[in-house]
């Protein structure tokens, strides 16, 4: 064998005295493969102005691992014997062993490339037609006969070595088998003419190739031409529809952005109000469709289309086209407001930041301490995301029309798990808000309920929720995040009781929350699971559902983010089987008849239960369109920044970091969250101050106080837990915000 490097073989020359095409040129060369392997020896040709690479020599006859083209290609000629290829995207990081051989290589791709190059002209002067939009059918479809032809030829000339072949072998094995020299006589003349005919078909079969081959050849070049033209067409015809595309945003916008009334400032006629009405349902269509609706203020509505103007962006006002109206028929001006919600945020940038650089000096610190840009944040914040839990809150109406305990225990259950459905894809972290900081979510119109939430600690982080439900209960909450971060994962777990109670029966429910687990922090994709179990009692009959979160296992058959559980009444007699998962659906099926199976794990035994059909409990809504480009945000999760006029002057959408974010200024948003964060380090060095202070004078100390919730203890369950005090949402109706601190 040649050495490496070495010139193995010539191709042939044409009639006319000229190259045919480059030289081929085989070798082995060290190829850049990734990260972990690092360089790898492969086995390279140049041929045809072509160089492939394969694993092995003798992978040449079956597989190719790859091509790149010398025709368009740039050389880059490193130090220490690195070359590196490019072309069409493409790049080859090569390195030889010794820098002659590094230089024999370096000069045979350049003679390749410059071959290459020549023979495009050639055929550009020798009468190929430049490539026209048709090409010449009658010309290709005698092409493909001739091919066909010899394909013919080909297959007769198989079946006739095939056939030739056979009796070949036949005759040398009786010539093997005789005993007499005339017996012999007769065998070797069969074989000599069996092994002509053999060798006539076999010359025949090479001759039928060489045609073939031939064929091919003269037409390959001008198919290639044609299939290059093919690609620049495609391509100019890409950045045609890209630009259209473009046009009809710009023109869909400006139509939206056209003022609702006639310019006089007068109202329309009748014959245009009726008119209008039509137009006023293509134009909330049209709005949910539109791929780049940003909520902004009526005023700086076109402005902001036009800037970035942090101001528009953090005004909170609202857009002018939130409200719809509907007259009855009769014409009377009775008007009904309907509110339209938004429907999309702007698209999430593509920022990359290196997480492990951030993290890697915080093993084992809490999370909530460690600093963190927003490009590892949604613009959400922690008190939004405990509101989110609100989503399937039809499960909850169902549950106060139930009138078994048992039935309503399932709703209740498949309720506590849908609040998990929402964080299968969201990886990132909500904000964490400041003390004091607050947020509401008034939704009695549309679904029944109003909510409020306010920060009442910081260190450890903990909130305080109290929804209110005209459809029949009132749920309530105080959740401590505690959360670690553990090198390869971070863990949140939420500490705290979520109480539930139905005011027409009374029934009381309480339950907690399970673990969250981020995964992949330094390498792979970032991916959560939910892992624990939940208790959930009902405090009034003493029933009590046991729900499992199965945590992800490589090894296990069951099936991912499963959860199972048990309803049983007040004696422990179960009642119902749940079972579904946390990201999809929960069904429950009631049970008939159980008895005891064989022994389990540790001696135990299993309960066998046979149960009635499953009926489906709760079934996640499906994501809104380009969502993931949006956080992943669901439907409720899209509204919840929407800025609102009149909330307190503490609520989260009017935080300025968290607004910059969801307008993609991520620069912007960085230094007003550094500013809202050393701020209150200040305010809590002085309350720490003042706390010395007081200390020292032997009075009581007295910290920090929320607004809008307090302290008591629970009857039900005997623990001190922060509860809604009230005023809220009078203060609101007064626009009475005096006593609220100024955190922004």
């Amino acid at each position: 064998m040649s050495e490496p490097g070495k010139s193995l073989l010539s191709s042939p020359t044409s009639s006319g005295g000229q190259p045919a095409g480059s030289d081929t040129y085989k070798g082995w060369l060290y190829k850049w493969t990734n990260y972990l392997k690092g360089y790898q020896r492969r086995w390279f040709v140049l041929s045809n102005g072509l160089l492939s690479y394969y694993r092995t020599q003798a992978e040449m006859a079956h597989t190719c691992r790859g091509t790149i083209s010398l025709t368009t290609a740039h050389i880059e000629v490193g130090d220490a014997c690195h070359l590196v290829l490019t072309s069409g995207g493409r790049s080859y990081h090569l390195k030889a062993t010794s820098d002659g051989e590094s230089q024999r290589w370096v000069s045979a791709l350049q003679q390749a490339k410059a071959n290459a190059s020549h023979m495009m002209h050639q055929s550009d002067d020798s009468g190929d037609e430049a490539p026209v939009p048709q090409p010449d059918r009658a010309l290709t479809q005698g092409a493909l006969k001739t091919l066909a032809s010899k394909l013919d030829d080909l297959s007769t000339c198989n079946e006739l070595i095939g056939k030739h072949g056979a009796a070949l072998q036949r005759s040398l094995s009786e010539l093997e088998d005789l005993r007499t020299a005339t017996d012999g006589t007769d065998k070797l003349k069969t074989v000599n003419e069996r092994a002509t005919l053999f060798r006539i078909t076999s010359n025949a079969m090479i001759n039928a190739c060489r045609d073939f081959l031939d064929v091919a050849e003269t037409h390959s070049r001008r198919w290639q031409r044609a299939l290059q033209y093919e690609r620049e067409q495609r391509h100019h015809l890409e950045e045609t529809i890209e630009q259209l595309a473009k046009q009809h945003n710009s023109l869909e916008r400006a139509w939206r952005e056209a003022p609702s009334t006639h310019p006089d400032g007068g109202e329309r006629t009748q014959e245009g109000d009726a008119s209008d009405e039509n137009e006023d349902t293509e134009f909330f269509d049209a709005m949910e469709d539109s791929p780049a609706f940003i909520t902004v203020t009526a005023s700086d509505h076109t402005q902001h289309r036009r800037s970035s103007s942090n101001q528009s962006i953090m005004s909170g006002g609202l857009p002018n086209n939130e409200w719809s109206h509907n007259e009855n028929d009769s014409g009377s001006n009775n008007v009904q407001l309907r509110r339209v919600r938004r429907s999309r945020i702007p698209d999430k940038p593509n920022y990359s930041l290196n997480l492990w650089s951030i993290m890697k000096n915080c093993i084992g610190k809490e999370l909530s301490k460690i600093p963190m840009p927003v490009n590892f944040n949604e613009p959400l914040s922690m008190l939004q995301r405990l509101t989110e839990d609100l989503e399937y809150s039809d499960l909850l109406d169902r549950a106060s029309r139930c009138e078994s305990s048992l039935e309503q225990m399932c709703l209740v259950a498949a309720f506590s798990v849908s609040s998990y459905s929402t964080t299968i894809h969201r990886t990132a972290k909500p904000f964490n808000p400041l003390l004091g900081e607050t947020y509401e979510l008034d939704r009695l119109d549309d679904f029944g309920y109003r909510s409020i939430c306010e920060q009442v600690s910081h260190h450890p982080p903990a909130a305080a929720h109290h929804v209110t439900s005209q459809r029949g209960w009132t749920l309530w909450q105080e959740i401590t995040i505690d959360s670690k971060f553990r090198g390869k994962y971070i863990s949140v777990m939420p500490l705290g009781c979520i109480h539930l109670q139905f005011h027409s029966s009374g029934n009381h429910y309480v339950w907690g929350k399970v673990t969250s687990t981020v995964h992949n922090i330094i390498v792979g994709k970032l991916w959560i699971d939910q892992s624990g179990d939940i208790e959930i009692v009902n405090h009034r009959t003493k029933d009590s559902c046991h729900l499992k979160f199965v945590p992800y296992s490589y090894f296990s058959r069951d099936l991912s983010r499963k959860v199972t559980g048990v309803v049983a009444d007040s004696e422990g007699t179960a009642h119902h089987i749940l079972s579904g998962t946390w990201d999809d659906k929960m069904e429950s099926a009631k049970i008939v008849e159980s008895s005891r199976g064989c022994g389990g794990s540790e001696g135990k035994q299993k309960t066998l239960y046979q149960t009635l059909q499953p009926k489906v409990l709760w079934k996640k809504y499906p994501l809104p369109e380009n969502s993931e480009n949006m956080h992943f945000f669901s439907s409720l999760a899209l509204t919840l920044n929407e800025p609102e006029e009149g909330v307190a002057p503490t609520d989260s959408r009017l935080r300025p970091d968290q607004r910059l974010m969801e307008a993609g200024l991520w620069d912007e948003a960085n230094a007003h969250k550094q500013r809202l964060e050393e701020r209150q380090r200040l305010e809590r060095r002085k309350r720490e101050a003042q706390a010395t202070q007081v200390l020292e004078e032997g009075q009581d100390i007295e910290g920090f106080q929320p607004l809008w919730f307090e302290r008591r203890t629970d009857d039900s369950t005997g623990e001190s837990t922060y509860v809604y005090r009230g005023g809220y949402w009078e203060a609101k109706d007064r626009q009475d915000w005096s006593q609220c601190p100024e955190i922004f």
